[in-house]
């Protein structure tokens, strides 16, 4: 008797627990003037211990980033800056297989407005966000400010706090600012790589017998040593200006920003796919790329006329003529560059230029080096087409992007690796020396330095293969679409991944994890329960719910799981973030939140509020076809066995 109280209370929890709509972020708010046009809008949240809030700027494919939306915004006020937010902290999540930005315990972000309407009374804001733990919630927040209630006072209040916090012209505190400090750690990258590529496209044949030359010229022409010294120094930093300008323009013609966002744009990344093949052609000898002789001819006859200018057009001349190797290495690093924002493509050009413009200076600063450099010859045409097969393989990943965004499934994960472990699979034959290229000298023998790359591509091929079987492959993360965008979860060959084979999908349905057949329409899916006498699971879940998938990866995938999923039951799964607009004769206003319901995910987080007062994902009810409740609803239940025994539960209550 004791234990049945026991166990009943145990249920009772339960019940009350799942039951209830969660609301783990407390926020305050304010409105401060700063002056007769601006405001600055704070908002303070505090997260309940254990969850965790998601950034504005955490990357795609994984937890629904902060969003914010003004709605009185046109004619009234601008928004022209980007929000500040409190610091965030950064882990890797291997299920979405990237790194996440969130916040625990605090957050804070403030968000600078400039009215236009002298009239206007208040500013209207809808804060959208993610907040997890075992389970994950999408909330809605909507905030109003008086504009008409600010005193002196408080604009004082606000001088006094911005003069302490020291804010630079942004309105960010540099100390501070987390978005700033991802873009510093973005652009040191984008430095590095662009470096990299300097020093490649250095050891190229367009580029590599410049140096010795010019060096010479430099050294024999001038008139003492100090004086050869200082014309290379100048022949230097002329590249890095002419490289920088580059960037310069680039980041003047697209803006600072506007690449940035055409990133998910699909024509950009089939663009630019077309366009790295096409530099990757060229470097493997297809044909070379180069500006026209006239260009080149009018450059020469410039860097006849000596001083500082001549100098400065000797450098222009190495830029044209060394086009078909510095060409494409260029191109791709603008394209890569760009497409990060702000001032990336100038840093880029910089990095490059200075790696190019270093052994100039350098040699001529120290002339006995030249002795101990190495002779041209067939090596720098193996460095150029190690470049092409490197360029063809980054080619494939703004093609991903671009079938990523359609949602076309043509170029999943598998297909993707495979194309990858061809490139690298040919370059390394190609190092060893079982292919020849159309520029290719016949060789002899292997160098030391050419067998180490060819064991290190091998090395990287073999460390590919698994992931057509479902291995995770950190190392290139981000780089190969998600485990989830492919023809199977576990990899090509499992056993475990390819489910069940579907004859035919039901009106309403989609092949869901696992070859299950999942109701994505609730209506639908409970007649087909009806007419084929089944219980119902029904799975509130998220695109965007991290333990959402865990369940279906580590749980669902459980023979024992898996076989009552696809045999017992009949699954609804209602994504709560789909943001599909519905049909605007189906929007309406929900009568238990007062908010307009205007998307499916809207319809479905308002239906698990409304009939089962609870609000986060995953969310699990056995129901039998009239929609009633067979057992407890659940969570996050990663033990395979209790999940199974709760679902043997309401099986069992459906047929009794």
């Amino acid at each position: 008797m004791k234990n049945q109280f026991y166990t009943f209370l145990f249920f009772m929890i339960s019940f009350i627990g799942f039951s209830q709509i969660q609301d783990p972020v407390k926020w305050k708010s304010k409105i401060e003037k700063i002056s007769d046009t601006e405001y600055m809008i704070t908002l303070d949240g505090t997260i309940e211990k254990g969850w965790h809030m998601y950034s504005q700027f955490t990357p795609e494919g994984g937890a629904l980033p902060t969003q914010f939306k003004f709605n009185n915004l046109s004619g009234n006020y601008e928004v022209t800056e980007k929000t500040i937010e409190s610091e965030y902290k950064q882990q890797y999540n291997d299920v979405f297989e990237i790194d996440e930005y969130f916040f625990e315990d605090t957050v804070q972000f403030k968000q600078k407005v400039t009215v236009t309407n002298k009239d206007l009374s208040k500013i209207e804001l809808n804060l959208f966000y993610q907040v997890c733990t075992d389970v994950c919630i999408s909330q809605d927040k909507f905030f109003e400010f008086n504009l008409k209630d600010l005193t002196t006072k408080e604009v004082k209040a606000f001088e006094e706090a911005a003069a302490d916090t020291k804010t630079d012209s942004k309105g960010s505190t540099p100390a501070g600012n987390p978005a700033s400090k991802q873009e510093q750690k973005g652009l040191w990258t984008i430095f590095f790589i662009s470096f990299l590529s300097g020093f490649a496209a250095l050891l190229t044949p367009c580029v590599f017998p410049m140096i010795p030359m010019t060096v010479s010229f430099f050294t024999k022409q001038s008139k003492s040593r100090a004086k050869g010294i200082k014309n290379a120094v100048i022949y230097g930093l002329s590249i890095i200006i002419i490289y920088v300008v580059l960037g310069t323009i680039v980041t003047k013609i697209f803006g600072a920003d506007s690449l940035n966002a055409l990133s998910t744009n699909v024509w950009f990344n089939v663009i630019f796919f077309v366009l790295l093949v096409v530099f990757a052609s060229s470097f493997l000898g297809a044909f070379e790329i180069m500006l026209p002789n006239s260009w080149a001819n009018k450059v020469d006859r410039q860097a006849d006329r000596g001083g500082l200018i001549g100098i400065f057009f000797m450098a222009l001349a190495l830029a044209v003529v060394s086009f078909s190797c510095t060409g494409p290495i260029v191109g791709t690093l603008l394209v890569e560059a760009a497409a990060k924002g702000g001032i990336a493509p100038i840093i880029g050009m910089f990095g490059f230029s200075l790696a190019l413009a270093l052994p100039f200076m350098l040699f001529a600063m120290f002339p006995g080096w030249l002795n101990s450099m190495p002779r041209s010859g067939g090596w720098m045409n193996t460095v150029k087409v190690s470049l092409g097969f490197l360029e063809l393989a980054l080619a494939f990943k703004f093609l991903s992007n671009a079938d990523l965004v359609l949602q076309t499934h043509y170029l999943e994960r598998e297909i993707f690796l495979a194309i990858w472990i061809t490139i690298f699979g040919t370059w390394a034959l190609y190092l060893l020396g079982k292919i020849r290229l159309p520029h290719d000298s016949v060789m002899e023998k292997l160098s030391v330095g050419r067998l180490y790359m060819a064991l290190f591509v091998t090395v990287f091929t073999i460390y590919l293969v698994p992931g057509l079987w479902g291995a995770p492959l950190k190392i290139i993360s981000g780089f190969p679409p998600p485990m989830t965008y492919s023809e199977s979860p576990y990899g090509v060959g499992n056993s475990q991944g390819g489910g069940a084979v579907i004859s035919e999908i039901p009106d309403g349905a989609k092949e869901g994890p696992h070859g299950i057949v999942a109701f994505v329409d609730y209506e639908k899916g409970m007649k087909y329960a009806k007419e084929n006498n089944k219980p119902v699971l029904l799975d509130f879940t998220g695109f965007a719910c991290v333990n959402c998938r865990k369940m279906e990866d580590y749980v669902w995938s459980k023979p024992e799981v898996l076989s009552k999923l696809q045999n017992d039951v009949v699954l609804i799964s209602l994504y709560v973030d789909d943001k599909k607009e519905l049909p605007e004769n189906e929007q309406y206003i929900s009568p238990t939140t007062g908010q307009k319901i205007k998307t499916i995910g809207n319809k479905w987080s308002d239906f698990q509020i409304e009939k089962y007062q609870a609000n986060a994902q995953p969310y699990y009810i056995i129901l039998d076809n009239e929609g009633n409740n067979l057992n407890n609803p659940v969570g996050y239940t990663p033990d395979a066995q209790e999940y199974l025994n709760w679902m043997q539960e309401g099986i069992n209550k459906y047929k009794n």
